[in-house]
C-alpha cells in the first residue's frame, strides 16, 4: 500500500515538472511514468494473487472519516489493468511527444490522469472515491481541450464536462444513501449494514447512471465519439482503454461488494442495458469514416460485451447459481483486461497514422501497408482480436461469456427468461457486425491504392510508438494462447465477490480451457494456433514444391474500370452501404440521395448519404434547449438587490427545514 501511495505521489511531483519544463521534459515525465507504471503493476499482481487485503487509513480528508485505502483483488486486478495500459501509453508517448504540438499541456495533466486512476482503484471510502474520481474527471477534460484551438474540442470538452458532472452527482447520492442515516462513509461500514431491497434498488440505479456515463453505457455515451478524437492518441487510449474500465470497477464494487448481492429485476436490467449499448455501439462505428470516431464507438460496443457478462453474472447470482455467476464474471473481467490492451493498440495505430498522414479520415487513406508495414502487422493483429477470431484473445473472452448464456439454468424470473436468449442474439449479431467493422477499418485505411498525397508520402512511426503496438500485439497472442493463466489469477476475484470460482485451468492437459466440463466445451488457443501455422506451411511448401516456375503475365482483372485510379476503390460509406440499408435506415433514418446530371452535362454523378443520431436528437437537443431556456428565464436574478437576494435565501432555509421535518 505504501507503494502505491508512494507510486500515485510521484505522478503528482512528475506533473508539476510537466507543466514548469514544457516540451523538453516529455522523456522524463514519460519515461519516469514508464517505470512508476511497472511498479504499480508488480503491487496489483500482489494485491491480486495474495491471500488478504492491506489496508491503510491517513488522517486526511473529512475529520471523522480520515482517507481510507485498500487493496484486495479486485483492486488488485484492476489496478493491473490501469497500470498495463498506462506502461503502454507512457512507452508510446515517449516518441509521440516529439510530435505533440500542445505539449506543455498534455505533459502537465498526464502524469496526475495516472494518479486519478489509481487512486480511484484504491480508495476505500465514499469521500476518497469521489474525491480521486472528479480528479480523474476534471484532469482528462483538461487533456480533451489540449487541442483547444478546434471548434469541435470544444464543443467535445463541454459535453464531456457535462456528463462527467452528472456522474459524479449521482454516485454522491448512492454514497449518501448506502452511508444511511449514521453516515458511515468507509466502505468497511456500508459493508457491514445492508440496506432495504428499496434503498438497494435505488442505488443500483443510481450506479448505473453514474459510472454508465462515465464507461459509455446507452443512451449515456453521447461524449465518448466527440471526447477521443479529440484527446491526444495516447490519451485516447488511456480513456478508451482504461478509464472506462475503472467505471466498470466503480460498478463492480457498488454492486457485487457494497450491496452484497443482486436481484433478478436488477440483473435484467443491466442486460437490457448493455445488451443494447453493444448493438447499437457496434452500429454507430459502422456509420463512421473517422478513424477514433469508429474505435470510440466500438468501446461502447464492447462496454456493452461487458455488461452482458455482468448483468448474467447477477441474474445467476440472485437466483443460487454459483457456478454460473463465476463463469459470467470471469468473462466479463477477461474482456475488461482483454479490451484494454486491443483497444489501447488500435489508437495507437491510429495515432501512427495521424502522425505519418495527418489525416484520421479514412476515405483519405489508402495503401498504408505499404508506406506503414511494421504498423499496419501490428494493427491487424489487433483488428483480429477485436473481430473475435482465434487464437487471438478477444476471442477467449466472447467464447466465455457464450458458453455463461449457453449455460442457463431455468431461472423463474421472465425477464431473465427472455433477455438471456436475446442478449445471446445479440452478441451473436454484434460479433458478425464487429467482424465487417474493423474489415472494414483496416482494409479501407491500410489496403488498396493512396487516396491522397498525404497517405502516398507517409513514413514509419518511431521506434517507442512501434515497440507499444507489438507489445500490446504480442499481449493479445499470447492470452489467446494461454487463456487459462489469467482465469486462474480472476480465481480470487470471483471468490471474494461470489464465494464461488472456476475450477483451475493450467492444470489441464495441454493448457486447454475448460470452464464447467469437457463434455460441454472446452478450447484449446494453443493447438489452433499450431494447426495454422502447420496448414500455412504446408500449403506454402507445396505451392513451391508443385507450382510452375515459368513466369505468367496476365492483366488483372479490372471489375470493369479499366483505369485503374484511386477513385475506382471501395470507400469506407460503400462498403459499409449494405449494411446501412439493412439497420440504419430505421434505426438512423438514414437516407440516400443520387444526383445524376442531365445528358448534356458532364458533371459527375454524386450521392450523398445522411444519417441522424436518434438518441442524441431524441434526449440531449430537447434538454439543452430546456437548459438554455432555463438560463434565459433565470437571467435577469443577477441583477437583484441584496435585499431581494436575502429572501431568496431566508425562504430557501424555511424550505430546506420543512423538508427536514417532514423527513422525519
Amino acid at each position: 500500500m505504501i507503494a502505491a501511495l508512494s507510486g500515485i505521489l510521484v505522478f503528482l511531483i512528475l506533473g508539476l515538472i510537466g507543466a514548469l519544463r514544457g516540451r523538453g521534459a516529455h522523456v522524463i515525465v514519460y519515461g519516469v511514468s514508464l517505470g512508476i507504471g511497472v511498479g504499480l503493476g508488480i503491487v496489483a499482481l500482489r494485491a491480486l494473487l495474495g491471500d488478504t487485503p492491506e489496508t491503510l487509513v491517513l488522517p486526511l480528508g473529512l475529520p471523522w472519516v480520515g482517507a481510507h485505502f485498500r487493496l484486495d483483488a479486485l483492486a488488485g486486478f484492476f489496478l493491473l489493468v490501469v497500470n498495463l495500459g498506462s506502461v503502454g501509453a507512457s512507452l508510446y508517448g515517449i516518441g509521440y511527444g516529439r510530435h505533440e504540438r500542445d505539449a506543455a499541456r498534455v505533459l502537465a495533466f498526464y502524469p496526475w490522469f495516472l494518479a486519478a486512476l489509481n487512486l480511484v482503484i484504491i480508495a476505500d471510502d465514499a469521500f476518497t472515491f469521489l474525491f480521486a474520481w472528479e480528479l480523474m474527471s476534471l484532469v482528462s477534460w483538461a487533456l480533451v481541450l489540449a487541442h483547444h484551438h478546434d471548434k469541435a474540442n470544444l464543443h467535445a470538452g463541454f459535453v464531456y464536462l457535462v456528463m462527467a458532472t452528472l456522474s459524479g452527482l449521482v454516485l454522491l447520492l448512492a454514497f449518501g444513501l448506502l452511508a444511511g442515516e449514521n453516515g458511515g462513509y468507509a466502505f468497511a461500514l456500508m459493508r457491514a449494514v445492508r440496506p432495504t431491497p428499496a434503498i438497494a434498488g435505488v442505488v443500483l440505479i443510481l450506479a448505473l447512471l453514474g459510472t454508465g456515463a462515465k464507461a459509455g453505457v446507452m443512451p449515456l455515451h453521447a461524449w465518448l465519439p466527440l471526447a477521443h478524437p479529440a484527446a491526444p492518441s495516447h490519451v485516447s487510449a488511456l480513456m478508451s482503454g482504461v478509464m472506462t474500465k475503472v467505471a466498470i470497477y466503480a460498478f463492480v464494487r457498488i454492486a457485487f461488494d457494497l450491496l452484497g448481492g443482486a436481484s433478478q429485476w436488477g440483473a435484467v436490467l443491466v442486460l437490457v442495458l448493455g445488451g443494447g449499448t453493444a448493438g447499437l455501439g457496434i452500429l454507430y462505428a459502422l456509420m463512421e469514416s473517422d478513424l477514433k470516431r469508429l474505435l470510440a464507438y466500438s468501446t461502447v460496443e464492447n462496454v456493452g460485451i461487458i455488461f452482458i457478462g455482468l448483468g448474467l453474472a447477477m441474474a445467476f447470482q440472485a437466483s443460487g447459481f454459483a457456478i454460473g455467476a463465476a463463469l459470467a464474471l470471469t468473462a466479463a473481467l477477461f474482456h475488461v483486461f482483454n479490451h484494454a490492451i486491443y483497444k489501447s493498440l488500435l489508437f495507437f495505430g491510429a495515432g501512427a497514422v495521424l502522425n505519418a498522414t495527418g489525416e484520421r479520415d479514412m476515405e483519405r487513406l489508402g495503401g498504408l501497408i505499404h508506406r506503414l508495414p511494421q504498423t499496419s502487422f501490428a494493427v491487424l493483429i489487433g483488428c483480429a482480436a477485436i473481430a473475435a477470431l482465434p487464437p487471438l484473445n478477444g476471442f477467449v473472452s466472447e467464447w466465455l461469456t457464450f458458453q455463461a448464456i449457453l449455460l442457463r439454468p431455468a431461472l423463474p424470473q421472465w425477464g431473465l427468461k427472455l433477455m438471456i436468449p436475446a442478449d445471446g442474439a445479440l452478441l451473436a449479431l454484434t460479433a458478425a457486425l464487429t467482424g465487417a467493422c474493423f474489415v472494414k477499418f483496416f482494409g479501407i485505411a491500410f489496403l488498396g491504392r493512396p487516396r491522397s498525397d498525404a497517405a502516398r508520402d507517409a513514413i514509419e512511426v518511431d521506434h517507442f510508438s512501434r515497440a507499444a503496438m507489438f507489445g500490446a500485439a504480442l499481449l493479445c497472442l499470447l492470452l489467446g494462447l494461454f487463456p487459462g493463466v489469467l482465469v486462474d489469477a480472476l480465481a480470487p476475484v470471483a471468490n471474494m465477490l461470489l464465494g464461488a470460482h472456476l475450477t483451475g485451468q493450467m492444470a489441464l492437459p495441454w493448457l486447454s480451457l475448460i470452464p464447467i466440463a469437457a463434455m460441454r466445451s472446452s478450447y484449446n488457443g494453443l493447438l489452433i494456433f499450431l494447426f495454422i501455422v502447420l496448414a500455412t506451411s504446408l500449403a506454402i511448401l507445396t505451392i513451391h514444391r508443385l507450382a510452375s516456375r515459368a513466369v505468367r503475365s496476365v492483366p488483372a482483372w479490372d471489375c470493369g474500370f479499366p483505369d485503374q485510379t484511386a477513385i475506382t476503390q471501395y470507400t469506407g460509406a460503400s462498403f459499409a452501404q449494405p449494411i446501412r440499408r439493412v439497420f440504419a435506415a430505421s434505426l438512423f433514418r438514414a437516407r440516400e440521395t443520387v444526383f445524376m446530371p442531365p445528358p448534356s452535362d458532364i458533371a459527375p454523378a454524386r450521392i450523398e448519404k445522411m444519417l441522424s443520431d436518434p438518441i442524441w436528437e431524441a434526449l440531449y437537443a430537447p434538454l439543452g434547449r430546456l437548459v438554455s431556456r432555463i438560463a434565459d428565464l433565470m437571467n435577469p436574478l443577477q441583477f437583484l438587490t441584496i435585499r431581494r437576494f436575502l429572501v431568496f435565501v431566508f425562504l430557501a432555509l424555511i424550505s430546506l427545514l420543512l423538508a427536514l421535518a417532514l423527513w422525519q
